[in-house]
C-alpha cells in the first residue's frame, strides 16, 4: 500500500494552492471559468483530473515499453475531459486520450500497438474514475 499526501491551502476569490510534504513545486488552482467567478489561465481541478488519467497512461506506458524492451523515438498524449451533467450532478462523463508514439521501425508497429494497449488497460488512475476512457492511439515511424 502508498499512501500520497496532497494539502490545499485556500489563498483568495476562488483560488488555492496545492503541495505536498514531499514536493518542491506546488500547484495553484482555481474554479474553472465556465463556472460562476471562475478563474481563467489557472489549473482547475476538471484540467487535473484530465492529467491524471494521462500521465498515469504515460508513466504505464514508459514502464511497459521499458520492460518489453521496445524502443521509440517519441511518447505525447492529447486527453480531452468531457464534464456533462447526470442526475442533477456534474461529472467527468468521458476521457478520450490520444497518445501519439513515434517509432523507430515499421515492423515493430503490431507490437507497439499491443504496448500501448496493455498500458491503457494497466493505467490504474483509469481503472479508479467511473468515466469511459476512450482510447485512440496513433503509432507512427521517424
Amino acid at each position: 500500500m502508498h499512501n500520497y499526501q496532497v494539502d490545499l491551502t485556500f489563498t483568495q476569490d476562488r483560488k488555492g494552492t496545492l503541495s505536498s510534504p514531499v514536493l518542491t513545486q506546488s500547484v495553484e488552482v482555481a474554479t474553472p471559468p465556465e463556472f460562476p467567478k471562475g478563474m481563467p489561465g489557472i489549473w482547475s481541478p476538471e484540467h487535473l483530473f484530465v492529467a491524471a488519467i494521462s500521465s498515469c497512461l504515460m508513466t504505464t506506458f514508459l514502464a511497459v515499453s521499458e520492460n518489453s524492451k521496445l524502443p521509440f523515438v517519441s511518447f505525447n498524449c492529447e486527453a480531452i475531459g468531457k464534464l456533462d451533467k447526470v442526475d442533477g450532478k456534474f461529472m467527468m462523463t468521458e476521457v478520450t486520450l490520444k497518445p501519439t508514439l513515434v517509432i523507430e521501425q515499421a515492423e515493430q508497429y503490431d507490437r507497439a500497438k499491443r504496448i500501448l494497449e496493455m498500458s491503457e488497460k494497466a493505467c490504474l488512475i483509469s481503472n479508479s474514475v467511473k468515466s469511459i476512457i476512450i482510447f485512440e492511439p496513433t503509432i507512427k515511424t521517424q
